[in-house]
Protein backbone atom coordinates (compact mmCIF):
# COMPACT_ATOMS: atom_id res chain seq x y z
CA UNK A 1 0.00 0.00 0.00
CA UNK A 2 1.48 3.40 -1.00
CA UNK A 3 2.24 5.88 1.74
CA UNK A 4 0.00 8.69 2.97
CA UNK A 5 -1.02 11.16 0.32
CA UNK A 6 0.30 9.03 -2.52
CA UNK A 7 -2.91 7.61 -4.04
CA UNK A 8 -4.90 10.05 -6.14
CA UNK A 9 -8.17 9.52 -7.97
CA UNK A 10 -9.30 11.24 -11.15
CA UNK A 11 -13.10 11.19 -11.40
CA UNK A 12 -14.08 11.69 -15.04
CA UNK A 13 -17.50 13.35 -15.22
CA UNK A 14 -17.36 15.49 -18.36
CA UNK A 15 -19.45 13.36 -20.75
CA UNK A 16 -22.53 14.82 -22.40
CA UNK A 17 -24.67 11.67 -22.10
CA UNK A 18 -26.70 12.43 -25.22
CA UNK A 19 -28.44 9.04 -25.18
CA UNK A 20 -30.06 9.89 -21.85
CA UNK A 21 -32.03 12.65 -23.54
CA UNK A 22 -31.60 14.92 -20.52
CA UNK A 23 -31.29 18.70 -20.33
CA UNK A 24 -27.97 18.42 -18.51
CA UNK A 25 -24.72 16.45 -18.71
CA UNK A 26 -24.76 12.82 -17.64
CA UNK A 27 -22.97 13.47 -14.35
CA UNK A 28 -25.81 15.72 -13.22
CA UNK A 29 -28.73 13.50 -14.21
CA UNK A 30 -30.66 12.38 -11.15
CA UNK A 31 -29.94 9.09 -9.38
CA UNK A 32 -32.00 8.44 -6.24
CA UNK A 33 -32.79 12.13 -5.87
CA UNK A 34 -29.30 13.57 -6.33
CA UNK A 35 -26.79 14.01 -9.18
CA UNK A 36 -25.24 10.83 -10.57
CA UNK A 37 -21.81 12.28 -9.79
CA UNK A 38 -22.62 12.30 -6.06
CA UNK A 39 -22.58 8.51 -5.77
CA UNK A 40 -19.04 7.85 -6.99
CA UNK A 41 -17.68 11.05 -5.46
CA UNK A 42 -19.02 10.13 -2.04
CA UNK A 43 -17.70 6.57 -2.30
CA UNK A 44 -14.20 7.60 -3.38
CA UNK A 45 -14.03 10.28 -0.70
CA UNK A 46 -15.02 7.76 1.99
CA UNK A 47 -12.49 5.14 0.83
CA UNK A 48 -9.37 4.54 2.90
CA UNK A 49 -7.60 3.61 -0.36
CA UNK A 50 -7.90 7.15 -1.79
CA UNK A 51 -6.00 10.18 -0.51
CA UNK A 52 -6.97 12.94 -2.94
CA UNK A 53 -9.47 13.47 -5.78
CA UNK A 54 -9.50 15.58 -8.95
CA UNK A 55 -12.87 15.94 -10.70
CA UNK A 56 -13.10 16.59 -14.46
CA UNK A 57 -16.43 18.40 -14.82
CA UNK A 58 -18.48 19.19 -17.93
CA UNK A 59 -17.71 22.63 -19.42
CA UNK A 60 -19.90 25.18 -17.68
CA UNK A 61 -20.66 22.83 -14.78
CA UNK A 62 -17.51 23.39 -12.74
CA UNK A 63 -19.27 25.47 -10.09
CA UNK A 64 -22.08 22.92 -9.55
CA UNK A 65 -19.41 20.22 -9.15
CA UNK A 66 -17.59 22.30 -6.53
CA UNK A 67 -20.85 22.97 -4.69
CA UNK A 68 -21.72 19.27 -4.78
CA UNK A 69 -18.35 18.37 -3.27
CA UNK A 70 -18.93 20.93 -0.52
CA UNK A 71 -22.45 19.62 0.12
CA UNK A 72 -21.11 16.08 0.45
CA UNK A 73 -18.25 17.34 2.64
CA UNK A 74 -15.91 15.59 0.23
CA UNK A 75 -12.72 16.90 1.79
CA UNK A 76 -10.39 14.89 -0.46
CA UNK A 77 -11.34 16.91 -3.54
CA UNK A 78 -8.31 19.08 -4.32
CA UNK A 79 -9.40 20.45 -7.71
CA UNK A 80 -12.28 20.59 -10.17
CA UNK A 81 -11.11 21.05 -13.77
CA UNK A 82 -12.94 21.68 -17.03
CA UNK A 83 -13.10 18.47 -19.03
CA UNK A 84 -11.96 18.25 -22.64
CA UNK A 85 -13.73 17.28 -25.84
CA UNK A 86 -12.86 13.61 -25.31
CA UNK A 87 -12.49 11.41 -22.27
CA UNK A 88 -8.75 11.11 -22.92
CA UNK A 89 -8.40 14.90 -23.00
CA UNK A 90 -10.32 15.16 -19.72
CA UNK A 91 -7.95 12.70 -18.07
CA UNK A 92 -4.90 14.55 -19.39
CA UNK A 93 -6.21 17.86 -18.04
CA UNK A 94 -7.00 16.34 -14.63
CA UNK A 95 -3.62 14.61 -14.51
CA UNK A 96 -2.03 18.05 -14.55
CA UNK A 97 -3.58 18.68 -11.12
CA UNK A 98 -2.25 15.48 -9.55
CA UNK A 99 0.38 16.31 -6.97
CA UNK A 100 4.07 15.52 -7.28
CA UNK A 101 3.83 13.28 -4.22
CA UNK A 102 1.49 10.88 -6.05
CA UNK A 103 2.70 7.33 -6.60
CA UNK A 104 -0.56 5.87 -7.88
CA UNK A 105 -3.43 7.37 -9.89
CA UNK A 106 -6.86 5.75 -10.03
CA UNK A 107 -9.03 6.85 -12.97
CA UNK A 108 -12.76 6.29 -12.62
CA UNK A 109 -15.81 7.22 -14.68
CA UNK A 110 -18.69 8.85 -12.83
CA UNK A 111 -20.92 6.93 -15.26
CA UNK A 112 -20.11 3.78 -13.21
CA UNK A 113 -21.34 5.00 -9.82
CA UNK A 114 -21.24 1.83 -7.69
CA UNK A 115 -17.48 1.69 -7.10
CA UNK A 116 -16.43 -0.32 -4.05
CA UNK A 117 -13.44 -0.62 -1.75
CA UNK A 118 -13.16 -4.29 -2.70
CA UNK A 119 -12.41 -3.41 -6.33
CA UNK A 120 -10.00 -0.64 -5.31
CA UNK A 121 -8.15 -3.08 -3.04
CA UNK A 122 -7.78 -5.63 -5.83
CA UNK A 123 -6.36 -2.97 -8.17
CA UNK A 124 -3.84 -1.59 -5.69
CA UNK A 125 -2.78 -5.06 -4.60
CA UNK A 126 -1.99 -5.89 -8.24
CA UNK A 127 0.09 -2.71 -8.57
CA UNK A 128 2.04 -3.81 -5.52
CA UNK A 129 3.14 -6.87 -7.50
CA UNK A 130 5.15 -4.72 -9.90
CA UNK A 131 2.91 -4.10 -12.93
CA UNK A 132 2.34 -0.65 -14.45
CA UNK A 133 -1.44 -0.74 -14.30
CA UNK A 134 -4.43 -2.78 -13.19
CA UNK A 135 -7.98 -2.89 -14.52
CA UNK A 136 -11.13 -4.75 -13.44
CA UNK A 137 -12.61 -7.12 -16.00
CA UNK A 138 -15.50 -9.53 -16.36
CA UNK A 139 -15.65 -12.66 -18.54
CA UNK A 140 -17.45 -12.16 -21.85
CA UNK A 141 -20.65 -14.22 -21.81
CA UNK A 142 -21.72 -13.84 -25.44
CA UNK A 143 -20.07 -15.23 -28.54
CA UNK A 144 -17.97 -12.47 -30.11
CA UNK A 145 -17.34 -12.26 -33.86
CA UNK A 146 -15.10 -10.01 -35.91
CA UNK A 147 -17.09 -8.45 -38.74
CA UNK A 148 -16.03 -6.88 -42.03
CA UNK A 149 -18.55 -5.24 -44.38
CA UNK A 150 -21.39 -6.84 -42.48
CA UNK A 151 -20.02 -10.37 -42.72
CA UNK A 152 -18.59 -12.46 -39.88
CA UNK A 153 -14.97 -13.29 -40.67
CA UNK A 154 -13.80 -14.73 -37.34
CA UNK A 155 -15.22 -16.07 -34.09
CA UNK A 156 -13.03 -15.00 -31.19
CA UNK A 157 -12.13 -17.29 -28.31
CA UNK A 158 -14.03 -16.05 -25.26
CA UNK A 159 -11.47 -17.69 -22.96
CA UNK A 160 -9.07 -14.87 -23.86
CA UNK A 161 -11.58 -12.00 -23.69
CA UNK A 162 -12.79 -9.79 -20.84
CA UNK A 163 -15.05 -6.75 -20.67
CA UNK A 164 -13.00 -4.05 -18.94
CA UNK A 165 -14.46 -1.56 -16.44
CA UNK A 166 -13.31 1.37 -14.36
CA UNK A 167 -11.79 2.27 -11.92
CA UNK A 168 -8.35 1.63 -13.42
CA UNK A 169 -5.17 2.13 -11.40
CA UNK A 170 -1.66 3.02 -12.60
CA UNK A 171 1.77 3.90 -11.38
CA UNK A 172 1.87 7.64 -11.86
CA UNK A 173 5.00 7.65 -14.01
CA UNK A 174 3.45 5.15 -16.44
CA UNK A 175 0.22 7.14 -16.72
CA UNK A 176 2.00 10.48 -17.17
CA UNK A 177 4.19 8.99 -19.92
CA UNK A 178 1.15 7.52 -21.67
CA UNK A 179 -0.69 10.85 -21.66
CA UNK A 180 2.32 12.82 -22.85
CA UNK A 181 1.91 11.35 -26.33
CA UNK A 182 -0.80 11.07 -28.98
CA UNK A 183 -4.24 10.36 -27.52
CA UNK A 184 -5.87 9.46 -30.82
CA UNK A 185 -7.89 6.26 -30.74
CA UNK A 186 -7.62 5.79 -26.98
CA UNK A 187 -10.50 3.69 -25.68
CA UNK A 188 -9.37 3.78 -22.06
CA UNK A 189 -6.32 4.69 -19.98
CA UNK A 190 -4.98 1.14 -20.08
CA UNK A 191 -4.82 1.12 -23.88
CA UNK A 192 -2.47 4.12 -23.83
CA UNK A 193 -0.25 2.53 -21.18
CA UNK A 194 -0.18 -0.70 -23.18
CA UNK A 195 0.84 1.16 -26.36
CA UNK A 196 3.97 2.37 -24.55
CA UNK A 197 4.91 -1.14 -23.48
CA UNK A 198 3.37 -0.99 -20.02
CA UNK A 199 2.18 -4.16 -18.31
CA UNK A 200 -1.46 -4.06 -17.25
CA UNK A 201 -2.90 -6.73 -14.95
CA UNK A 202 -6.60 -7.66 -15.18
CA UNK A 203 -8.25 -8.30 -11.82
CA UNK A 204 -11.74 -9.51 -10.97
CA UNK A 205 -14.36 -6.91 -11.86
CA UNK A 206 -17.76 -6.25 -10.34
CA UNK A 207 -21.11 -6.79 -12.13
CA UNK A 208 -22.47 -3.83 -10.14
CA UNK A 209 -20.09 -1.48 -11.98
CA UNK A 210 -22.64 -0.90 -14.70
CA UNK A 211 -22.13 2.05 -17.03
CA UNK A 212 -24.97 4.53 -17.28
CA UNK A 213 -25.87 4.99 -20.93
CA UNK A 214 -29.68 4.97 -20.98
CA UNK A 215 -32.54 5.73 -18.59
CA UNK A 216 -33.00 1.99 -18.03
CA UNK A 217 -29.42 1.83 -16.73
CA UNK A 218 -30.25 4.47 -14.12
CA UNK A 219 -33.22 2.42 -12.92
CA UNK A 220 -31.13 -0.77 -12.69
CA UNK A 221 -28.36 0.98 -10.76
CA UNK A 222 -30.82 2.64 -8.40
CA UNK A 223 -32.26 -0.78 -7.54
CA UNK A 224 -28.73 -2.05 -6.73
CA UNK A 225 -27.66 0.74 -4.36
Amino acid sequence: MPGAGSTWAILVAAGAGARLGADRPKAFVGLAGRPLLAESLERLDASDWVDAIVVAAPPGWEEPAILLAEELVAGKVTAVVTGGETRAESVRIALGEVGDEALVVIVHDAARPLVTDEVLERLLTALGEGVDGAVPGLPVADTVKRVEHGLAVETLDRAHLVAVQTPQAFRVEALRAAYAGDLGGATDCASLVEQRGGRVRVVEGDPALLKVTTRDDLLRIESMR
